[in-house]
This record gives C-alpha cells, sequence and structure tokens, in this order.
C-alpha cells in the first residue's frame, strides 16, 4: 500500500471498532497489511496520527480512535488521594476535577459528559450522575478529641478524613484501627460523612494490622458464628454402605506431603506396583463436596469468599476449621472420604490407564517437605522405595511438560520467621525442591486429566460445560520488546514462532542468563510478558504448562472453583445434562476476581512485614537489583532479604532523570546516566513507613557516599537549569 491508503485504511480500522483500543501488529493485521516491510511504515503513521491530534495513544503502543466530545458516556471513577481523579471510558483515562467529580468514590459507575480537548491539553470530564456506587468500606485510625471524631484513612484512593459521630464509635479509642464507611458526601463539604462498622484494635498491634489489610480489600478477618455452629454439626459419617459406594484404598501405601506449618491436608498419594510391573498412582483429594451440599449456608459462606487467604503470619480458610482442619483435612491413621484420580504408569511415566471417581482411603503418614527432600536426597527413611519412584517418575513427568514447550520460572519466594507478637525476626526463602516438584506433577497431572475427561470429546460431539483455569498468550507487544531486548544481549527469542518454538526460547533464555549481569532485567521482563491465569467456561488451554486442557481439581478445602469441579464431575458421571454456562461464568468471574484479591492482600500483608523488619535497619546500607522503573523514581530488590524499596526520583541528584518506558530505564537529561531494570546498585534504608507499607532507600556511590541532592551540596545554592540558561544570556548581551 501506498502511504496515503495505509493512513486511510488505518483511521476507518480504528473508527470501525471505536471502543477498542489495538498495537501496530493488531492493526496490521485488522487492514492487511501483514507484510514485514509495512510494518515499519505502520509504526510511523501511527506516530505522526497521534502528533496531529487524529488518533490517541491511550497507552504505551495501544492506540484508538478519539472519542466523541461533548457526549455523554458511562464508565468508571478512580478516585486517587492525590487529587488526580479520572474516569475510565472504553479504555481511555479522561480527567476529572474533584469540583466536577459529585464526589464519586472509587469503582463508582458515573455518567460523565467529556469536554473537547483544548489544544495542548488533555480533555476532561464531568460527572452528572453515579448510576451505581460501589459499596465499599474504609480502613484507618481514629481521631477524637472533645469536639470532633474522624477516620484518617489508609487508603490510596481517599485524601479526605472521614467524619465520625463522636456517640457510635463501637468503643473505639484515639489511635485505634478502625473499618468505617461512608454515608454521605454533600457538594458543599470537603469531607464525607460516615459510621463505625468495626474495630479492629490498637494501631500496631500485630493482629489489628493484618485485619486491617482484609479490611482494606474487603476481604473477611472473622468467620459468622452461625456458619460455624452449622459446620460443627457435620459428622464424619463414614458408614459401611458409605465405603460400599466407593473403590476403597485404604490397605494401599498413602501419605500426605505438605508444608510444615500446614493444618488442611487437601491431597494424598497412594502407590502400588501392579503384576505387571507398572505404578498405580492415586492422586485422592479431599472430599469436600461430600459435605458441603449445594445452597448450604456453609457453602454459600465458601461461594462468597472463593479462596483461602494465605497472609504472612496466618490463613483465613475458606471453609470452617473444623472442616478444613478437621472432617475433611487429609491427616494421617484416620479414615477420609476422597475424590481420586487414579493412574497407571510404566516406567516412563506413559499413563497407560486412569480412572476418576470416590474412593475411601487411611493415609500412613504425614511428611513435610522438608522431611520428604532428606529421604529423597538420602535414601534412607520410611517408606524410601516409594518416594523414590515417585520422584522418577514425576522427573520423567516434568522433562515431557518441558519439552512440550510449558515454561520453567522457578523463582524463590521470601517468607518470614516471625515471634510470639507477631514481629518478623528473621527472613528466609522458600525454594521448590524434589519433594515440591513430586508433589506438583502429579497433581498438574490429576488436573489435566479431570479437564480431558469432561473437555475432550470425540468428534462431532460437544463438550459439557465446565470450569477450566484457562492463561492466555502473551501480550504480543511485551513478547515483542522481551525479544527485542533480548538480542541486544545475544539472545535470540523468535516472538512470531508457535506457542511451542516461542516458550523454548524462553526457558533457554532463563537458562543461559543464569548467574550473568543481565539475568535479573531479562527474568523479570519475561514474567511481565505473561498473561494472568483465570477461571472460565471457554477453554482456550494454557500456556504456561502448555496444556490445551486444564482445571483446578486438586484443592476444594481453599478454593471454591475446585468445588465446582468436584460437583460437576458428580453430576455428569450419573448422565446429568449440561450445566448452566452463563451462571457458571458468572462464577468463575467472581472466583477470579476473589482469587486476585486475595493476592493483592498476601502481597501487601509481606510488604507491611518487610517494612516492619527493616524499621530497625535504618541507615544500614545494602546490595541489591533494580526490580520497576517509573517515571516517580526506581524499585530495588535487596539481595539478602528480596525485600523492596522505592529511590524516589527527587532524591537522585545528580541530574534531572526523564522515564524511557520502551527500554525500562531512567536518563538524566545532561550526563545521560542510566539506571535500568536489572542493574545491580547499593543502596542506604532511609525510611520505613508502615502506614503506606513502603521503604524509601538512598541511592549510594562507588565510594559508599549517598547521592544527595544539589542543593546540599553547595549551601544556598540551587541549580536550575532556566535560571543558569537566563544567566548565561544576561551575560552575553552585557559582552
Amino acid at each position: 500500500m501506498k502511504k496515503q491508503d495505509l493512513q486511510q485504511a488505518i483511521m476507518e480500522f480504528l473508527q470501525s471498532k471505536n471502543k477498542q483500543s489495538f498495537n501496530y501488529k493488531q492493526i496490521a493485521f485488522g487492514i492487511g497489511a501483514t507484510a514485514p516491510q509495512s510494518r515499519n511504515d505502520i509504526l510511523n503513521i501511527l506516530d505522526e496520527l497521534v502528533a496531529a491530534d487524529d488518533i490517541m495513544e491511550i497507552d504505551l503502543g495501544k492506540y484508538k480512535a478519539k472519542s466523541n466530545r461533548g457526549t455523554e458516556n458511562v464508565g468508571f471513577f478512580v478516585r486517587r488521594s492525590n487529587g488526580k481523579n479520572a474516569v475510565v471510558v472504553d479504555d481511555e483515562q479522561i480527567m476529572v476535577a474533584e469540583r466536577n467529580s459529585m464526589h464519586a468514590l472509587n469503582g463508582d459507575k458515573v455518567r460523565v459528559v467529556v469536554s473537547a480537548a483544548r489544544k495542548g491539553q488533555a480533555a476532561e470530564a464531568k460527572v452528572i450522575e453515579i448510576v451505581e456506587a460501589k459499596d465499599q468500606q474504609f480502613v484507618g485510625t481514629l481521631k477524637i478529641d472533645r469536639n470532633y471524631a474522624a477516620l484518617v484513612t489508609d487508603s490510596k484512593f481517599l485524601a479526605a478524613d472521614i467524619i465520625l459521630p463522636r456517640n457510635a464509635l463501637k468503643g473505639g479509642k484515639n489511635g485505634d484501627k478502625a473499618v468505617a464507611r461512608i454515608t454521605h458526601w454533600r457538594d458543599d463539604e470537603m469531607n464525607p460523612r460516615g459510621e463505625v462498622i468495626d474495630i479492629l484494635g490498637t494501631k500496631g498491634e500485630n493482629t489489628a494490622e493484618m485485619h486491617a489489610i482484609l479490611a482494606e480489600f474487603g476481604l473477611p478477618y472473622k468467620y459468622p458464628e452461625n456458619v460455624e455452629k452449622a459446620a460443627l454439626k457435620i459428622e464424619a459419617g463414614i458408614t459401611d454402605e458409605e465405603v460400599g459406594r466407593r473403590e476403597d484404598f485404604r490397605g494401599v501405601t498413602t501419605f500426605t506431603i505438605d508444608p510444615r506449618d500446614a493444618k488442611d491436608f487437601d491431597d494424598a498419594l497412594s502407590i502400588r506396583q501392579l503384576a505387571n510391573g507398572n505404578w498405580e498412582v492415586g492422586v485422592h483429594i479431599a472430599d469436600v463436596t461430600h459435605y458441603v451440599r449445594p445452597g448450604s449456608i456453609i457453602d454459600k459462606e465458601a461461594q462468597k469468599r472463593a479462596t483461602s487467604v494465605y497472609l504472612v503470619d496466618r490463613t483465613i480458610p475458606m471453609l470452617p476449621e473444623h472442616l478444613s482442619n478437621g472432617i475433611c483435612s487429609l491427616r494421617p491413621n484416620e479414615e477420609k472420604l476422597t475424590f481420586s484420580a487414579v493412574f497407571e504408569l510404566d516406567s516412563k511415566a506413559n499413563v497407560v490407564n486412569h480412572r476418576i471417581g470416590r474412593t475411601v482411603i487411611r493415609s500412613d503418614r504425614r511428611f513435610t517437605y522438608e522431611e520428604a527432600q532428606e529421604i529423597i536426597e538420602t535414601g534412607r527413611g520410611e517408606y524410601a522405595r516409594e518416594l523414590k519412584v515417585l520422584n522418577e517418575l514425576a522427573k520423567e513427568l516434568r522433562r515431557k511438560r518441558y519439552q512440550a514447550g510449558a515454561l520453567e520460572f522457578d523463582r524463590a519466594e521470601v517468607r518470614f520467621e516471625i515471634d510470639s507478637e507477631g514481629k518478623p525476626v528473621s527472613v528466609y526463602f522458600k525454594e521448590s525442591k524434589d519433594a515440591n516438584k513430586l508433589i506438583e506433577e502429579f497433581m498438574l497431572l490429576a488436573n489435566l486429566t479431570v479437564a480431558e475427561s469432561v473437555g475432550k470429546v470425540r468428534e462431532g460431539k460437544k463438550a459439557k460445560t465446565f470450569v477450566y483455569r484457562v492463561h492466555d498468550n502473551p501480550d504480543p507487544e511485551k513478547l515483542s520488546n522481551l525479544s527485542l531486548i533480548a538480542s541486544r544481549f545475544g539472545y535470540k527469542i523468535n516472538a512470531d514462532g508457535s506457542s511451542r518454538e516461542v516458550n523454548k526460547g524462553i526457558n533457554r533464555l532463563l537458562r543461559d542468563v543464569k548467574g550473568k549481569g543481565e539475568e535479573n532485567m531479562l527474568s523479570i521482563l519475561a514474567i511481565r510478558s505473561m498473561a494472568k491465569a483465570t477461571y472460565t467456561t471457554d477453554n482456550v488451554g494454557h500456556y504456561g504448562l502448555a496444556m490445551p486442557y486444564y482445571t483446578h481439581f486438586t484443592s476444594p478445602i481453599r478454593r471454591y472453583p475446585d468445588m465446582l469441579v468436584h460437583r460437576l464431575l458428580a453430576k455428569y458421571a450419573e448422565g446429568a445434562r449440561s450445566a448452566d454456562k452463563i451462571k457458571l461464568e458468572e462464577e468463575c468471574r467472581h472466583d477470579s476476581d476473589m482469587e486476585q484479591l486475595a493476592a493483592n492482600a498476601e502481597r501487601a500483608s509481606i510488604r507491611y512485614k518487610q517494612v516492619e523488619f527493616m524499621r530497625d535497619r535504618l541507615g544500614e546500607i545494602y546490595e541489591g537489583v533494580i526490580s520497576g522503573v517509573t517515571e516517580w523514581g526506581f524499585y530495588v530488590e535487596l539481595d539478602e532479604s528480596m525485600c523492596e524499596g522505592l529511590v524516589p526520583i527527587r532524591d537522585l541528584a545528580d541530574d534531572y532523570y526523564d522515564l524511557d518506558e520502551k527500554n525500562y530505564c531512567l536518563i538524566g537529561r545532561r550526563h545521560g546516566a542510566r539506571y535500568t531494570l536489572g542493574d545491580r546498585v547499593k543502596v542506604q534504608v532511609a525510611r520505613a513507613d508502615l502506614d503506606r507499607k513502603q521503604l524509601d532507600f538512598a541511592l549510594i556511590d562507588d565510594k559508599g557516599n549517598p547521592n544527595r541532592p544539589l542543593e546540599e551540596r553547595k549551601p544556598g545554592k540551587r541549580h536550575n537549569p532556566r535560571n543558569t540558561k537566563e544567566k548565561r544570556r544576561s551575560r552575553s548581551k552585557s559582552k
């Protein structure tokens, strides 16, 4: 195509899909300009169209047609404590001044009028109606005096304090952590008014702070009494009649392998050698749905929670402890009802046969990962032969999985040793060893097999509705950028190849960069190029595992989707019709959202403990790696503890720095110094703010000196490029 034709085709394509945004590859495909030589032309034209204000670049490398200004639109309000409010309409963020916000809260669905942008200025929106107010609560610290009571919020979504009635504080005292909600916020008032929902305890006390984190994300921190009472009425009920309906594994060698602090053992492995020399391995999962009936009070609570939440120092279970740690937990030397996937494997870990059904087991031994690992390494201890065989089979399964193109991310996780008062006293790294990988491989095999049993049907047949765990293809733009940056270091990733080729390239990259200077940068970029795994009824396969079918079957004590899978398996085994797809998809969306909230809360608890741990180390110097680069500074992850802190851009004293998003670095305007993702740096712990859960670091130079602000270097003198330029001009005039 000629340039003029390309430009017209691009404009027509974007205008025909004016509510969506696209990267240049998607645009090229959309207009049929797939020849390699067209891509540079398209990129140049897109830059020109953005510069001419004919289209919008709403995010780095994401383009869309300009919105119709002056018309009404519906979007979601984004409130920020720094006052930079916005509304998101069709993927576009439009600024909203506070005076035009109607005091909408973060996440509210609003109707807005978008004004036409003046030349050189961004468009603005005005909220004219709050269509749907999002139910939300705020966490903070009570401030009480004789005439006034308020909640000073910790929220990054609300700058104003919430005014509270002094006679309804639920026993809260000045300085207590509390949860409140906004009841009303008049247009002419600076502060909203609200009411106290709950008092969490004294600020700084460990349980109060952990509960505050849960409340911040809208997650429950205690169990309703009526649900606990309903659970206590449930009995194990392992009668001869019930056993008769199941396959009996009580006489087969069976054990669990779990973390040392685990109490909810929801999976066990059995193993025995068959007469033909093959091995039968049973993956036995707690039969939670035998006890938790659909629509019951316990089921409704589990459905609402969707997942157990794992904070640094505690677990908030999805199910009441009587079930999760008692009746359903596969404790040793107790008969338990299970739902199982049983495999016949030859010596090369080929699956010769399998069956899925309800069983009864009796675990012979509870191993911690450390105990099982020692037996695997030494060959001595209880069930040493069985563990050896399982480990060999698992290694062969893993080898085949990687050969098929599965990704090999293997990053250590940070863990804290906590004292009796919840204070972190030391840090250690949780690494995945053979014992962990052994369990992982058989759980993956069970999940794959269960998903295939429903989703994989004969040609011409339609699969019944099911819950899948899917992982979509990586973001093409991020993958292309990873390939480009990797090539600068001499590594090749074919970003346009098949999934298997791309994954093999990434795996090869991760192996080749081990111990090299560029390891941190490239491994971080590889992880960030990946999509998030979610639950859905539409199976698109699991990219990271290189599996065309995958689900979650193995953890029904702590994940509601696994309970759904168990129920569907039981229904379909009895010949039931396909489940309601629309209703099941809604449940999948809820479960995915709750999983993300739980992950955010877990990360927040880790950040809190990191700040608490480093607060006693102010002024100390550490080495680390740049783990994130933003317009406000760069983040550094310390080698010794994996604690992450910010080096604020305002403290980079030797120059004025600009963000280069495409190359993940900050670049000095005058001297050209660069701080790039993955760079090794030395930092000093400067500030530890527990309320904001943020560490600030000061950069240390090669001589061990802090990178001090320019104005501190020469007292009374402050560098200002504009003033310097003006002085030069005045000097030249005087000459």
